[in-house]
């Protein structure tokens, strides 16, 4: 029996020139991290206000690509007297994703005029392993982004109770894990958070991506495919004047107080269990505990 762990390395091989590629840990899904203190409360993602895009951009090709806003889901334990003590979750389901292009006769020259081409869109289904071709476990899976937070540092201000107005904004980093493609690596972007008050209580939060997090396609195994567990002949390096091999993506989204928001009483600096956040129940990942 062919050695499937084997063959991928090499094919990575191949398409990067002979440079080993990294492949992002494999993981099926990732977990929300408790509340870090007892002052937490829980902010849920309104989906109708979510955005999630990415953009490619090659000599010859942008590609833009976008989900519907019903597609992100999760929340946030917050502590508004140190927000440094942030942990969350969110997912975003990729099943209706949609790839729009602009093409350039060649580098340097203007490119066109945005179009979605179904080819384009049925190659990128191919790539992530979510087309009809794929089983229902593994689209299950592949199907599912998440970015997990567990950490912020170099906050604007971490304390938003002493800061004033109805709308209070801080920018800071956070770092977690980002899923996608059934693999796992640790990334870090810079976020705006914008605390709507009502008298003293938070209501809800806005949150935006100030820079794009670049993904690496190799490192989530993100590669020419024909189908599902069969790769193409060309290689990703060899589509580089077309496509990237980066994807920049943007986050924004509001979450706002969950009606059954109160300080949190779990930690697990104090060996508490996690809190069982609430999720819509059509999301079979969200928050459990990895298995």
């Amino acid at each position: 029996m062919v050695d499937r762990s084997l063959f991928i390395t090499l094919a990575l091989l191949a398409a990067c020139g002979g440079e080993p590629v990294k492949l992002a840990e494999k993981a099926e899904k990732l977990e929300i991290e408790a509340p870090k203190s007892k002052g937490s409360q829980k902010f849920a993602v309104d989906s109708a206000t979510s955005k999630l895009s990415f953009d490619m951009e090659a000599p010859i090709e942008k590609i833009r690509g976008k989900v519907p806003a019903s597609a992100l889901t999760g929340e946030l334990f917050v502590d508004l007297t140190d927000i440094t003590k942030t942990t969350g979750l969110v997912h975003v389901d990729i099943s209706e994703l949609e790839l729009f292009q602009r093409v350039a006769p060649e580098p340097g020259k203007e490119f066109g005029e945005e179009k979605k081409e179904p080819k384009q869109n049925e190659h990128a289904r191919a790539w992530l392993e979510i087309g009809p071709d794929t089983p229902a476990d593994q689209l299950a899976k592949n199907k599912l982004i998440e970015f997990s937070l567990t950490s912020i540092k170099d906050a604007s201000a971490t304390d938003v109770t002493k800061l004033t107005g109805a709308e209070r904004k801080v920018t800071f980093t956070a770092s977690g894990e980002f899923l996608l493609h059934q693999r796992k690596a640790p990334k870090s972007v810079k976020l705006e958070a914008t605390f709507k008050f009502s008298g003293d209580q938070a209501t809800e939060v806005a949150v935006k991506s100030l820079e794009p997090l670049a993904i690496g396609l190799d490192e989530y195994d993100v590669r020419p495919r024909e189908g599902f567990g069969k790769l193409a002949q060309k290689t990703l390096s060899a589509l580089s004047p077309k496509v990237a091999k980066e994807a920049a993506v943007g986050l924004e989204f509001t979450a706002k107080l969950a009606a059954d928001a109160k300080p949190a009483m779990t930690s697990k600096a104090a060996g508490a269990a996690p809190a069982t956040p609430s999720e819509p129940a059509a999301d079979p990942y969200a928050t459990k505990p990895a298995g």
